[in-house]
């Protein structure tokens, strides 16, 4: 039965690390991984490759129940691979990002991916990235855990990210985004973005990634799960 197969949740906000850990740590225990975020993205490219409608609710639900796609541990950082092709940098294109937008306001696509989400729950266990994971989709997973960081630090992440890219950005402006989009997200009527009630809060903001696993792969040991 899938609820005996191990969870570990990790919500939090955008720029909180929750990618990378997760990445570390299904590569570290040898478990599936699950980009919860991605999903949306995906689901719009894989209706556009096929020519469907995005106000085609009931089409694209059926392209969201049946995504064959995978998330991939690299040292790098994670591979998303879509019915065998490797769509990792096509996912964070503006355009995708476009239909995404439109596919997440469908509720039969909502209820869909929820379905999709919990199907990565397989042998040996799996680590999910998300918003919601601990508080919706996996509300039974034994490690839980919300990891966080204060506005101005995942600010300023996010502006070494797009500044070793070449893009030059506002860190003022991407941190009042950034603040704009937690209080939309916190107040949201479905599924807001808050710690599960028995989650370990965990703050990066003076961490490194090598400290949170570490304490992230504590939790697990103490929870018996390896």
């Amino acid at each position: 039965m899938s609820a005996l197969v191990p969870v570990i949740t990790v919500d939090g906000p955008s720029g909180a690390g929750k990618g990378t850990v997760c990445a570390r740590i299904a590569a570290e225990l040898g478990w599936h991984l699950l980009d919860s975020g991605a999903l949306y993205r995906i689901t719009g490219l894989a209706a556009d490759r096929r020519g469907i409608k995005l106000d085609d609710e009931s089409s694209v639900a059926q392209v969201a129940a049946g995504l064959d796609v995978r998330f991939q541990p690299t040292p790098d950082g994670v591979l998303t691979i879509l019915e065998g092709d490797d769509v990792t940098t096509t996912i964070r294109t503006e355009e995708v990002g476009s239909l995404a937008s439109q596919v997440a306001a469908l509720p039969a696509v909502r209820e869909a991916l929820l379905q999709r989400q919990r199907d990565f729950r397989s042998s040996p266990g799996v680590v999910a990235d998300g918003r919601d994971m601990g508080t919706v989709v996996f509300i039974d997973a034994p490690v839980k855990v919300f990891l966080t960081a204060s506005a101005e630090e995942r600010g300023r992440r996010r502006h070494k990210q797009l500044t070793e890219k070449g893009i030059s950005a506002s860190l003022p402006a991407l941190i009042e985004d950034i603040q704009a989009r937690d209080e939309r997200d916190s107040n949201r009527a479905v599924a807001p973005l808050k710690p599960a009630q028995d989650a370990l809060l965990i703050d990066s903001t003076s961490m490194t990634i090598d400290e949170v696993c570490d304490q992230i792969m504590t939790l697990v040991r103490t929870a018996g799960l390896i």
